[in-house]
């Protein structure tokens, strides 16, 4: 003879219900849009890894300042994001400002920038991370910004060259080229360490790398 537990069935459906009850709320929570005081807030606690992250694409205070701002209004007018994706969407969109105001392409070398936009003398930071910086910024147009992308970003080299309108067949010489360029300037700066730390014992105090920069808290 069968038999039919009903209550123990209506227990399992009861149970059932409410872990697919949870499990939606968990989807709803996850798939939540961020808002426009989300990105502003994001703005304002990560305002100089943003800025930095501006000033290293353009090589120039002012478009950082335009990418950041420009960036900003983007973020909060444009398409709704999720939550889980409105920091690594507030780093997009200033990548997208720079590439938008410096127009970089493979073939373009106008010139290098060196490092004008930033003051050799400028004391506020260690040597090795105004080396560091300095050598970013005298990349080609093109070459920083494929460098900053794919390196300090962690974009693919198909994503990249879609961000710069590019063939993807560029990305890869044009990051070779950058990591020798700032490899040659780093080696001839650590020829002349040995003295410089001599004179400068703090010289290595804080975070030495762009890398780190660009994770730092904003202060």
């Amino acid at each position: 003879m069968l038999f039919v537990d009903f209550e123990g069935s209506e227990t399992t459906s009861k149970r059932k219900k409410e872990v697919t009850m949870r499990e939606q709320k968990r989807i709803t929570r996850a798939g939540e849009y961020a808002t426009s005081d989300d990105f502003r807030r994001i703005f304002d606690e990560n305002m100089n890894s943003l800025y930095l992250l501006a000033f290293l694409l353009t090589a120039d205070h002012g478009k950082a300042e335009q990418c950041f701002v420009s960036g900003l209004e983007d973020a909060v007018g444009g398409n709704p994001v999720f939550k889980e994706w409105a920091h690594s969407w507030a780093r997009r969109v200033i990548i997208q400002n720079a590439v938008r105001l410096i127009k970089p392409r493979p073939d373009d070398e106008s010139g290098r920038l060196r490092s004008a936009s930033m003051d050799s003398d400028d004391k506020t930071l260690p040597a090795e991370r105004r080396l560091e910086i300095s050598a970013v910024l005298g990349l080609e147009p093109f070459e920083r910004i494929v460098y900053v992308t794919t390196v300090l970003e962690h974009y693919a080299d198909h994503e990249c060259s879609l961000l710069l309108g590019c063939a993807r067949r560029d990305v890869l010489p044009a990051r070779t080229r950058a990591l020798e360029e700032i490899a040659s300037q780093v080696e001839l700066h650590d020829r002349r360490l040995p003295i410089a730390d001599a004179q400068n014992p703090g010289l290595h105090e804080g975070p030495s790398s762009v890398i780190e920069l660009l994770a730092v808290s904003p202060s």
